[in-house]
């Protein structure tokens, strides 16, 4: 139970933190004006902590977001198939800065429409920075307040200045995360490693390769959701 205590710190740490930065932005800093953007996305598999949400079928999934100042609401859906067939997520948070730390404190809802005892709420805390103008470290946790688990990711990003083929804009990411169940669920960690490709402005094109630790038991079974996959996924945004 060691290490949920720690994950809860971090939790307190960092929402502390943003909560002073908030508060200690100065007034040009919080920029009033209202923003909309909506992104539409084809992936070959819906992978959420490292377990297939699509039985290992292709998704279509949207989402909705407005931003004003440092506050930020929105909406994402996709099509799942385990029991239901459509997954609709409510968010909204704030999104501070301070001496070059941007902070994430927000809460998020998903909702599977008739079957509401699925429904799960979730506090987000997070917090990364930018070294080098090209390589951002951060760290997320997330707290459900339902089901009274920790779950705890450490992501990097690296985005090369050059383009490639003076037509894509090309990073590289990975992540690592662990949950820590309640009572009764499984404790597991999971990961991911991939390339983005930027183009056209508004477009991605994005290859990931997903894994976890779960044994066939905790994934109902089988493995075949849970173990190593290569995703792929092309988004617009606008």
């Amino acid at each position: 139970m060691a290490r949920r205590k720690e994950a809860g710190t971090l939790t307190l740490g960092i929402l502390s933190a943003a909560l002073i930065a908030g508060s200690a932005l100065p007034a040009h800093a919080q920029d009033k004006k209202l923003n909309l953007s909506a992104t539409s996305t084809f992936t070959t598999d819906y992978v959420f902590r490292g377990i297939s949400q699509t039985n290992e079928n292709p998704a279509v999934q949207g989402e909705f977001d407005a931003t004003y100042g440092i506050f930020y609401l929105g909406m994402w859906g996709s099509n799942i198939d385990f029991g239901k067939s459509l997954e609709i997520d409510y968010y909204g948070g704030i999104t501070p800065t301070w001496k070059g730390i941007s902070f994430d404190i927000g809460g998020l809802e998903y909702t599977y429409p008739g079957a509401t005892d699925l429904d799960v709420f979730e506090l987000k805390t997070g917090a990364s920075y930018k070294f080098f103008d090209a390589l951002t470290f951060g760290a997320t946790n997330y707290w459900g307040i339902d089901g009274k688990y920790d779950v705890l990711e450490w992501k990097g990003e690296y985005d090369f200045s050059q383009k490639l083929f003076n037509f894509f804009s090309p990073s590289v990411s990975g992540l690592v995360g662990t949950q820590w169940a309640g009572s009764g669920g499984t404790d597991y960690t999971y990961w991911n490693v991939g390339l983005t490709l930027g183009f056209l402005d508004h477009w991605s094109a994005d290859v990931r390769y997903w894994d976890s630790d779960l044994s066939a038991a905790a994934c109902g079974g089988s493995t075949a959701n849970c173990d190593g996959r290569v995703v792929g996924t092309v988004s617009a945004s606008f």
